[in-house]
C-alpha cells in the first residue's frame, strides 16, 4: 500500500511538475514573441525612416535632371529658333535680291529691245546706202573703162604687174642689206655670247696623274705590308693590279696604276688593313673583294650626286652609273667627271643666252662623253657609242644626236648639237685642261693588258712598272706549268710585233694552284 501512494505520488509530482514547466514555457515563448514583435516594429520604423530619405534623394535628382535636361532642351530649342531665324533672313535677303536683279534685267530687256530695233533701222539705212554707193561705183567704172579703152581686169592685172615689180625689188634690196648686216654681226655676237659663257662658268685644272701617295703613321707599318718575303705585297698586287712602291720614303708608299679604278681599290683596301692591323693573303683578298663592291656603290653615289647638282632629272639608272665612272675616267689627262659637268653648265649658260631649252643642253652636255666609260675597247668612235646608249636608255632625239655629232661623225639636226661640240671644245682648249701624251701612255698600257687577255686561260692581266712589264695570271686548271712558259714566249712575241714601245717590256706568267676545304 506504502509503494502504490508512493508510486501515484510520483506520478502525480511528474505530471505537476510538467504542467508547470509548460506554463513557464508558454510564458517564455510569449516574452520572446513580444520582443520580437517590439525589434520588428522599431526596424519597420527605421526601414520607413530610410526609404523616406531615399525616396526624397531620388525626387530631388529627378528635379535637378528635369531641370538640367529642360536648360539644355531650351538651348537646342534657342538655337534652333536662331538658325532658323538667320535661314529666314537669309531667305528674305535673296528674295530681295531675286527681285532687284529681276528689275535689272527687265529694264535690261527693254533696253535692249530699243537697241535692237535702233541698229535694224540703221541696217536698213546702211543696206539702202551701200545699194547706191554700188551702183555710184559701177557707173564710174564705166566711165572709166569708157576712157581709158581699158576693161576693169585689165587695168587691175596692168597694176598688179607693176606692184610685183616694186616689191620684188624692195624685197632683194632689203635681204640683200640684212645679210651684209649679218655677215657684219653674227661673228661679233657669237664671240660675245661664247666669252660670257666662259667667264659665268668657274672651271678646275687638271689634276689627274697615275701614281698616289699612302701616308702611313710610322714605317714599322711598311715591314708588315712588304710581309715575310715580300708575300703580302705580291698579294695586294695580284689581287688589285697595282703596283706598289716601297723606298726610303719616310711614312708613305706610292701606288702606281695608270687606271684610277684600280689605284684608288689598292689605296682603300691598304687604309682598311693597315687600320685592322690583320695583312696576311687571306685577308688582302678578302678585303679587296669588299672594297671593289664599296667603289661600285660610291660610283652610284657620285652619278646621283651630280645629276642633283646640274638639275637633271628622270635619268636613267644605267646612265647615271655611267655618269658616276666617269669620275675614275681621263680625256686626255683631264677628269671625265669634271670635264663633262663643266661641259654641262657652259651648255646650260649658252642655251639659256640663246633662248633654247637650258635643262636640255645641260643633259646633253653632261652625257656627251658617255662612250668613253666602258672598260673594253671597241672600234666604234666614242660619240656613236655614247649615243647608242643615249637611244637604248630612252634619251631625246635632240641628246642623242648632239652626243653623236659633237665630233661630227653623224651631222646635225639640232640646235643643242653645235652648243655641245662648241662647250666641249671650249673646255677641252683651256690651257692646262688636258695632256696628250699622258693619254697615249695610258692607251699603251691598256693595249698591252688587251693583247695579254687574247690569249686563253688568262684571267687577269696588269701592266706595272710604268708599262715595263706585263704581269698574267693564269687559269691553273686550264694552263700547264709547261704552257705558262709557252704563253709568257706568245705574249712578248704578240707584243714584239704589233706595238710600238720604248725600251724593253717583260711578260709575267703567273699559275698559282688552290686546293679550298670547308669543315662543317
Amino acid at each position: 500500500m506504502d509503494i502504490i501512494t508512493i508510486v501515484i505520488s510520483v506520478i502525480v509530482g511528474i505530471a505537476i511538475g510538467f504542467f508547470i514547466a509548460k506554463i513557464l514555457e508558454r510564458n517564455n515563448a510569449s516574452r520572446l514573441i513580444l520582443r520580437a514583435k517590439k525589434s520588428a516594429s522599431s526596424i519597420l520604423k527605421e526601414a520607413k525612416s530610410e526609404a523616406e530619405t531615399i525616396k526624397k534623394d531620388k525626387i530631388l535628382q529627378a528635379k535637378e535632371k528635369f531641370l538640367e535636361l529642360k536648360s539644355e532642351h531650351e538651348k537646342v530649342i534657342l538655337n534652333r529658333d536662331k538658325k532658323i531665324s538667320e535661314a529666314e533672313k537669309r531667305a528674305r535677303d535673296k528674295e530681295s535680291q531675286v527681285s532687284n536683279e529681276l528689275a535689272k534685267t527687265k529694264k535690261l530687256n527693254s533696253e535692249i529691245d530699243a537697241k535692237k530695233a535702233d541698229y535694224d533701222e540703221r541696217i536698213s539705212i546702211l543696206d539702202k546706202k551701200q545699194s547706191d554707193v554700188d551702183k555710184l561705183h559701177r557707173s564710174q567704172i564705166e566711165q572709166l573703162e569708157v576712157i581709158s579703152s581699158l576693161s576693169a581686169d585689165e587695168a587691175k592685172s596692168q597694176l598688179m604687174e607693176s606692184l610685183k615689180d616694186e616689191a620684188k625689188a624692195q624685197a632683194m634690196a632689203y635681204i640683200q642689206h640684212s645679210v651684209e648686216e649679218s655677215k657684219m654681226t653674227a661673228q661679233q655676237e657669237a664671240k660675245k655670247i661664247i666669252i660670257n659663257t666662259i667667264q659665268r662658268i668657274g672651271t678646275e685644272e687638271a689634276v689627274e696623274n697615275c701614281v698616289s701617295v699612302f701616308n702611313l703613321e710610322s714605317d714599322d707599318v711598311k715591314g708588315r705590308i712588304i710581309g715575310r718575303e715580300g708575300r703580302n705585297i705580291r698579294a695586294i698586287e695580284a689581287a688589285t693590279g697595282v703596283e706598289i712602291i716601297v723606298d726610303d720614303t719616310p711614312e708613305a708608299i706610292i701606288l702606281s696604276c695608270f687606271d684610277s679604278v684600280r689605284r684608288e681599290i689598292a689605296r682603300l683596301s691598304l687604309h682598311k688593313l693597315v687600320t685592322d692591323g690583320r695583312i696576311h693573303p687571306a685577308r688582302i683578298e678578302e678585303v679587296v673583294e669588299k672594297t671593289t663592291k664599296q667603289i661600285e656603290e660610291e660610283i652610284i653615289e657620285v652619278g646621283k650626286r651630280t645629276v642633283i647638282d646640274l638639275g637633271i632629272h628622270g635619268l636613267h639608272p644605267e646612265l647615271i652609273k655611267a655618269v658616276g665612272r666617269m669620275k675614275y675616267r681621263s680625256s686626255y689627262g683631264q677628269n671625265l667627271l669634271h670635264h663633262s659637268r663643266e661641259v654641262a653648265r657652259l651648255c646650260g649658260v649658252m642655251a639659256a643666252e640663246l633662248g633654247l631649252n637650258a635643262k636640255l643642253a645641260k643633259r646633253a652636255g653632261l652625257l656627251h662623253d658617255i662612250g668613253k666609260v666602258p672598260e673594253m675597247e671597241t672600234e666604234m668612235p666614242h660619240a656613236l657609242l655614247g649615243m647608242q646608249w643615249a637611244e637604248k636608255y630612252g634619251e631625246k632625239p635632240e641628246v642623242c644626236n648632239a652626243i653623236g655629232a659633237h665630233h661630227d661623225e653623224i651631222e646635225m639636226t639640232s640646235l643643242l648639237s653645235p652648243i655641245v661640240q662648241v662647250c666641249d671644245a671650249i673646255s677641252g682648249a683651256r690651257p692646262g685642261a688636258r695632256r696628250q701624251v699622258l693619254d697615249s701612255y695610258i692607251q699603251r698600257l691598256k693595249d698591252l693588258e688587251d693583247i695579254a687577255f687574247g690569249f686563253g686561260g688568262v684571267n687577269k692581266a696588269y701592266a706595272i712598272q710604268a708599262g715595263r712589264e706585263l704581269r698574267v695570271m693564269v687559269e691553273s686548271d686550264k694552263v700547264s706549268d709547261e704552257k705558262a712558259a709557252q704563253l709568257s714566249f706568245e705574249i712578248s712575241q704578240k707584243i714584239q710585233t704589233d706595238m710600238t714601245y720604248p725600251g724593253q717590256v717583260k711578260v709575267t706568267v703567273i699559275r698559282e694552284t688552290r686546293a679550298v676545304n670547308i669543315a662543317k
